[in-house]
């Protein structure tokens, strides 16, 4: 089944069940994906759709930030919930081990020697694990290996 598909049905078993925090998700991921198709001017296709959720996530986890940083307990539990339920809609994450496997190959290929060859093992490795991996621990993790 299609993402967009899925998140239609997941849609309709919200308003059935009455999880309102999954409804309302549900509801900004297809409005976001609406927005996205009108710009575009055709469908997304799952990939494309990924990055929609993607970006939502990203967006949930500074909201998540400044909840900690303002001490707001219920804020934090609304964030992690949400980011539960988003995460729902992602492919399988790599683990941090699978990323570096991934970081010691572009490393590697590349043949970068320091911490100024970052920029160009982002740019080999974030579309290996475009979705499937968090690009800030990408990051951390290459500048952690280019600096062995």
């Amino acid at each position: 089944m299609a993402l967009k598909e899925r998140l239609t049905e997941d849609m309709k078993s919200a308003l059935r069940n009455r999880e309102t925090v999954r409804l309302g998700l549900v509801r900004m991921i297809r409005s976001q994906i609406k927005n996205r198709e009108i710009a575009k001017g055709n469908e997304l296709s799952d990939e494309q759709v990924v990055e929609v959720v993607s970006s939502l996530i990203k967006s949930r986890r500074e909201a998540l930030e400044f909840a900690v940083k303002g001490d707001r307990k219920d804020l934090i539990a609304q964030a992690e919930e949400e980011l539960e339920v988003l995460a729902s809609y992602l492919p399988d994450q790599f683990s941090e081990e699978e990323i570096r496997s991934v970081v010691r190959e572009a490393i590697d290929q590349s043949g970068a020697a320091g911490p100024g060859d970052l920029g160009r093992i982002m740019g080999a490795v974030m579309p290996r694990v475009k979705g499937r991996a968090d690009g800030r621990l990408v990051n951390d993790i290459v500048r952690e290996c280019l600096a062995t």
